[in-house]
């Protein structure tokens, strides 16, 4: 349970007991009910995560909205756009295991998180993450909803595959930028889960330059 939890339904509790002492119990009911209501939101189950090295899990819960390639400061990248309802669980965790390598927070608008334009016009929180000999950029984007982006890690920090690293507060959007040769495992309408679920494979450098050396070997020899 994500501490939050317990600050939003606390108060409401203590309406709701008010409420049925000084009226009746149905109308302490209401108030009760968003008490529950929030402590099911701010849950926070544990994650097996996988062990694979190449391995990119998801960031957070949800739907895969967009699968597409982009282009990030001229070069292409694979972008995995996943949508978080109020229904999912919202803890962030960390894509890859590394180092934080940048935090930028960036202003913007609250637009409808399945929209298109969303991804560069919606207030965001833009992470990137170098480990394992590759580099992950993953956006924590506000909704029609979500107000607040947490984010508990800072430049230098390192973190472990799946390793809780914040949450966007209600109905929200998480974006992850890829190297053009990641082998992506999901596809439009995948729900995923955050720390479990693995969206790509990516190879380190060392280990595709090794793969380079082992394929000329086989070529000379034949």
């Amino acid at each position: 349970m994500v501490p939050d939890g317990y600050k939003y339904a606390t108060p409401l509790i203590g309406v709701a007991l008010l409420i049925g002492w000084l009226a009746s119990a149905w109308w302490a009911l209401l108030p009760l009910l968003l008490a529950v209501f929030f402590l099911w939101f701010f849950r926070d189950p544990d994650r097996l995560i996988p062990g694979v090295r190449a391995a990119v899990v998801s960031p957070a819960d949800g739907k895969v909205t967009d699968v597409s390639t982009v282009l990030v400061a001229g070069s292409k990248r694979k972008r995995i756009s996943i949508f978080l309802s109020v229904f999912d669980v919202h803890v962030n965790r960390s894509p890859i295991a590394g180092v934080i390598r940048e935090v930028r927070y960036q202003r913007g608008k609250f637009l409808n998180a399945m929209g298109r334009d969303c991804a560069e016009q919606n207030e965001q929180n833009i992470v990137t993450v170098e480990g394992e000999g590759y580099t992950v950029v993953f956006k924590q984007i506000a909704g029609l909803l979500a107000r607040r982006i947490v984010f508990n890690k800072q430049v230098g920090d390192a973190v472990q595959r799946g390793e809780r690293i914040g949450m966007i507060k209600f109905g929200s959007r998480v974006d992850v930028l890829l190297d053009a040769a990641a082998t992506l495992e999901v596809k439009v309408g995948d729900h995923v889960k955050g720390g479990s679920s693995v969206l790509a494979y990516l190879q380190p450098e060392a280990a595709q330059m090794a793969e380079a050396g082992t394929a000329a070997i086989r070529n000379g020899a034949q």
